[in-house]
């Protein structure tokens, strides 16, 4: 048995570790601890790069896949001429709307003005969508592939740290909010469709009631002095003056109602005179009589010596719900006319189509509601506590958001969300509590933006459709011509959320210009 064994094993070599298996070092512990370490290292470095890459899975495809009627360079120049003409008109729209909206015959400074701001806000959305071509291609070049940050992401962020600084410094606090806002419901949008998170019920009502708690009691303190903007000017129409931190307290000993409790003029004619036979003016003039007696005795109802307003409570509410409501069924019918003049003019009888509808005064009821809640809401604690706090405008505002329930509006909830923000920040550097970051307005921006393009390109359902329907005439349908096949590879399924945007939002895949 033994011979045959060795006959199969062959003869024995009667040498060492040392001199065999590892001759660079004579310990074997020393050797094997040597092997183990850089296995260690060489595994990271191996299975670093492995794993990672599911994250920057690279396209090997060229640009012409991407833009595949034209080169490089016909791509970046038609998109800037396409982006600059449209551009052009969008902001010769709304600079000339904001001239006249300040009500007197322009100067030839405003004139002056008004055109330099046209010329500059259209290269700003120019060279927009030029670095976006010129680092889209630039970077695949550069790299080699395109990656899920490089096919639209990096070149749009890019691009907008060079447009920025075009821009005009005093817009880019409301570019930065507006594209926050819609980066911001992308970003959940991402998050929901991958099971991150889920949808929940009325959230944009508790966002709004939340953010708007933060906004009134700033203003109820005071701090509309200190910080600047216009939200407050808005907070101010809303809730009205008196419910911000008075300059001086009201004397104490003053009553309440002494001022308020004025005869009410005589309306009547002169008995010296024959009256007219006019028996409907007498009919107006006697309802007018009827009415100025009412709303004088609602005046003079009582409230509470804290309230800060100078009539009842009753009339407190009722005028700040009558007033709102009455301005937000102004502004929708103004709306419904403007974006509806055209088939008005063409079918008069679409007027009842458009205008008659329940969802008509839906504004109107949301405003109103939210004015007479948040001043009645009040007006019940001044009397609850015997006295007035700032810090009633928190469970005030909250009670009033139950109104956002009748015109819900993603947009509106995530709006204030950000002026919120904005102000709170402005705040904190101004009492110095937080520190100021320069460019912080500008990264913001480019970070949104970036966010925003990533979305367009890659998962378009996330995106807002308006926001879609944006880029797609800004570009001159080239955002839905860009080929979205090379893109599957990164496991969205590009090309089907293409076909569904394409078919919800009534947009073609055609180049126009």
């Amino acid at each position: 048995m033994p011979n045959i064994l060795s006959k199969l094993l062959g003869p024995p070599v009667d040498v060492s570790c040392y001199t065999y298996v590892h001759p660079w070092k004579e310990s074997c512990s020393i050797a094997i601890a040597g092997c183990f370490l850089y296995c260690i290292i060489e595994s990271l470095r191996i299975y670093s790069t492995v794993y990672i890459s599911k994250f920057f899975v690279k396209s090997f495809v060229g640009c012409q896949d991407i833009h595949y009627w034209t080169t490089c360079g016909g791509f970046t120049i038609q998109l800037f001429l396409a982006i600059l003409l449209r551009g052009i008109r969008i902001y010769i729209v709304t600079n000339l709307f904001s001239l006249l909206m300040k009500g007197r015959i322009p100067t030839k400074k405003d004139l002056r003005n008004t055109i330099h701001g046209i010329i500059q806000s259209s290269a700003f959305l120019s060279f927009t969508g030029f670095g976006y071509s010129f680092f889209l291609c630039g970077l695949r070049r550069v790299l080699g592939n395109f990656n899920i940050l490089s096919v639209s992401f990096l070149p749009a962020f890019l691009s907008s740290v060079f447009s920025i600084l075009i821009e005009r410094p005093s817009r880019r606090t409301l570019l930065c909010l507006y594209v926050s806002n819609i980066a911001t419901e992308t970003v959940w949008n991402m998050a929901v469709s991958r099971n991150l998170v889920r949808n929940i019920n009325h959230g944009d009502m508790g966002l709004f009631g939340i953010s708007m708690a933060i906004l009134l009691t700033y203003y109820k303190k005071g701090y509309h002095k200190d910080v600047s903007d216009s939200m407050f000017k808005v907070l101010r129409f809303v809730v009205g003056p008196h419910e911000a931190k008075e300059a001086s307290p009201r004397p104490v000993a003053m009553e309440p109602n002494t001022f308020t409790r004025q005869p009410v003029a005589n309306m009547s004619s002169d008995p010296g005179k024959k009256p007219k036979k006019n028996v409907v003016l007498a009919l107006v003039l006697q309802m007018l009589r009827i009415y100025k007696k009412f709303i004088h005795k609602v005046k003079c109802w009582g409230r509470h010596s804290s309230c800060p307003h100078p009539f009842s409570c009753l009339y407190y509410v009722t005028e700040g719900t009558t007033k709102m409501f009455s301005v937000g069924l102004a502004i929708q019918i103004t709306l419904k006319l403007v974006l509806n003049l055209k088939r008005i003019t063409s079918s008069p009888k679409n007027i009842k189509q458009i205008f008659f509808r329940p969802d008509m005064i839906n504004l109107g009821l949301f405003l109103g509601l939210y004015s007479g809640l948040f001043r009645g809401s009040l007006c019940v604690m001044r009397r609850i506590f015997g006295m007035d706090d700032p810090f009633m405008a928190f469970p005030a505002s909250l009670i009033a958001s139950l109104a956002f329930k009748k015109y819900p509006d993603t947009t509106v909830a995530l709006y204030v969300m950000w002026k919120a923000a904005q102000i709170t920040y402005n705040l904190g550097i101004q009492k110095g509590y937080l520190p100021k970051v320069p460019g912080f307005t500008e990264f913001l921006y480019c970070l949104s933006t970036g966010i925003l393009f990533h979305a367009a390109l890659i998962e378009p359902t996330n995106l807002r459709p308006s926001y879609w329907k944006f880029l797609h005439t800004i570009s001159g349908g080239r955002i839905a011509c860009m080929a979205r096949e090379p893109l599957d590879v990164f496991g969205l399924k590009t090309s089907e959320s293409l076909i569904k945007v394409l078919k919800s939002t009534k947009t073609v895949p055609v180049v126009y210009f």
